[in-house]
């Protein structure tokens, strides 16, 4: 295991502080440490699409980012990237760029811009296997532009298009799993971490699938104080509560074999969770005592199936 402290603060940092995001907000944590893990010499292209990241680090004429940066509509950030990844390879092959100059590609994009409006260009580029990496900030809802539901909004949450009241408890629908969709095609590096709060983690899930042969796709955790309704002080709590209550488990599926990152002692049931934030103050209301049982046997229900998921495939690879 790295010592993330010692590795990282020599580091320069490509992702600069005087960014206008949120203070509590889990989505700079996450872009700065991600870009740490490239190496010093090694040169990044970043594809942006638009949302919170972009709207507020990159505005005329400042920026927050150090390297070769684009901003892109929601649905075609992947597309922006790996346009820009091949015009790189033919340029080397051209004699264009230095041969042994090596260019990352890493794409930013929020949950509305890569669960729902840019899925499209996203599972394309994985498809034909363009070498770069896929970041989704996930903080489960459209917070840039008025905390409108997504398909990565938690069961039950309250937002500005499912409000919870006497109609409705919030939204309905569960949560769609980007990750295991993104295992589904079959590319070298898939992971699950969280923005802050597990920075081992983050760091080391960054580096290898920067430096993996081939499409990476990273979805972490990046708590939304505005939207989720937490103080700004317990962004690293609402993390952690995530990871122990396996809410959002830490995995890796490398090569199509799954390894859970951790796997809490004691795990906390996940209303230690909810009831940090008031998007889900509705469901500790007297009567509404159903809809943690159900929320806990969704979580349970993943939980297990992950579980076994990398039993079978472990014993697959030792057969």
């Amino acid at each position: 295991m790295y010592n993330v402290k010692e590795i990282v603060a020599n580091k320069p940092s490509r992702f600069t502080a005087g960014h206008r995001m949120c203070a509590g907000c889990g989505a700079p944590a996450l872009a700065r440490m991600i870009l740490r893990a490239v190496k010093p010499e090694d040169h990044v292209v970043v594809s942006n699409a638009t949302g919170c990241m972009e709207v507020s680090t990159c505005i005329y004429p400042y920026t927050a980012w150090s390297d070769s940066y684009i901003h892109t509509a929601f649905e075609c950030a992947s597309a922006t990237a790996s346009g820009v990844e091949a015009a790189y390879k033919s340029m080397k092959k051209q004699g264009k760029l230095p041969a042994d100059k090596d260019t990352k590609f890493i794409v930013f994009g929020g949950d509305g811009g890569t669960y729902d409006i840019g899925i499209q260009s996203l599972s394309g580029a994985m498809e034909r296997g363009h070498n770069l990496t896929y970041v989704c900030y996930d903080n489960g809802a459209y917070m840039n532009t008025g905390i409108q539901r997504s398909s990565a909004t938690p069961r039950f949450a309250d937002t500005t298009t499912s409000p919870a009241g006497n109609v409705i408890p919030g939204k309905m629908q569960s949560r769609k799993d980007l990750t295991e969709i993104m295992v589904q095609h079959h590319i070298p590096y898939v992971c699950q971490t969280a923005a802050i709060g597990v920075f081992q983690d983050l760091y080391e899930k960054a580096e290898k699938a920067i430096y993996t042969d081939g499409p990476a796709f990273i979805n972490a955790l990046a708590p939304c104080p505005r939207g989720w309704g937490y103080s700004t002080e317990d962004l690293m709590e609402i993390n952690k509560l995530a990871v122990e209550t396996c809410y959002w488990p830490l995995y890796e599926v490398v090569d199509g074999v799954y390894h859970v990152n951790y796997k809490p002692a004691n795990k906390l049931p996940v209303s230690e969770w909810l009831k940090k934030q008031k998007r889900f103050k509705h469901m500790f209301k007297p009567g509404n005592e159903w809809m943690i049982e159900e929320f806990q046997k969704e979580v349970d229900k993943r939980w297990n199936e992950l579980l076994a998921k990398e039993e079978m495939t472990n014993k697959s690879q030792e057969a």
